[in-house]
């Protein structure tokens, strides 16, 4: 009952939160990207720590040390909510590959235009790959961290979807190498779930991989191959 109790009480914060903390950040849009982007993270971290007070669930990091000096594309597994949080809390300013449907919704598509993205139509096909690649370009330019959801969607635990191409083309053109990120909140955190499991989110950030002079198959198997084997190996929570 606690649990729930708390999950249901962590879920409403989102919603309202998120609807207060967008007239703020739209108010904000006069000074600039910087203070705007501050005021997310600011809301990443107040709900990661109710996430940790009512929900009993906290995460560890391993492998900040792999992160290259210079920004670069991170392809990150997507199988909850929760790796939003997290990667503004762990990596430096970045921005996103996103469907162009969520600059639509209300409040939250005007705040995600201010933070600007790299909006895609992910039925485009080839024009959707070059856009990442063009846009990216000067993303990476302007100092931007890019990040990448390689499936494109959310993908429950213990399974997987084609990775896409769009991170490595990117970066190879970029010059720039690519970096696996790892993580089990699919199996605390599920897609449309109100209940958060407690315990400790794993959040594992691989070795670059080199991008420049390789097929990108190439470079996508490998990526696949360690986030997948990765993931393999954490904890599970325990059975209810």
């Amino acid at each position: 009952m606690r649990q729930w109790l708390g999950s249901i009480v962590f879920t409403l914060y989102l919603f309202i939160s998120v609807a207060l903390f967008s007239f703020v950040v739209l108010a904000s849009a006069p000074f600039g990207h910087r203070v705007t982007y501050r005021l997310c993270v600011y809301w990443a971290d107040s709900a990661r720590y109710l996430l940790r007070k009512l929900c009993r669930l906290d995460h560890v990091v391993q492998g900040l040390e792999n992160l290259p000096r210079q920004n670069t594309v991170l392809l990150v597994k997507h199988s909850s909510a929760w790796e939003a949080l997290a990667v503004l809390k762990h990596f430096p300013t970045q921005t996103w590959v996103v469907k162009r449907e969520l600059l639509f919704a209300p409040l939250l598509g005007w705040v995600l235009m201010l933070l600007k993205p790299i909006a895609i139509d992910r039925r485009s096909g080839r024009i959707a790959v070059q856009k990442v690649i063009d846009e990216g370009r000067k993303r990476l330019a302007e100092g931007f961290w890019i990040v990448i959801f390689p499936e494109g969607t959310r993908v429950p635990p213990g399974e997987s979807r084609r990775y896409g191409l769009s991170g490595a083309l990117l970066a190879s053109a970029a010059g720039r190498p690519v970096v696996p990120v790892a993580h089990n909140a699919g199996v605390y955190w599920p897609r449309r779930g109100w209940l958060k499991r407690p315990g400790t989110i794993q959040f594992a950030i691989g070795p670059a991989i080199p991008t420049v002079g390789r097929e990108p198959r190439e470079v996508v198997a490998e990526v696949r191959a360690w986030i997948e084997a990765r993931i393999a190996e954490m904890d599970s929570p325990p059975a209810e």
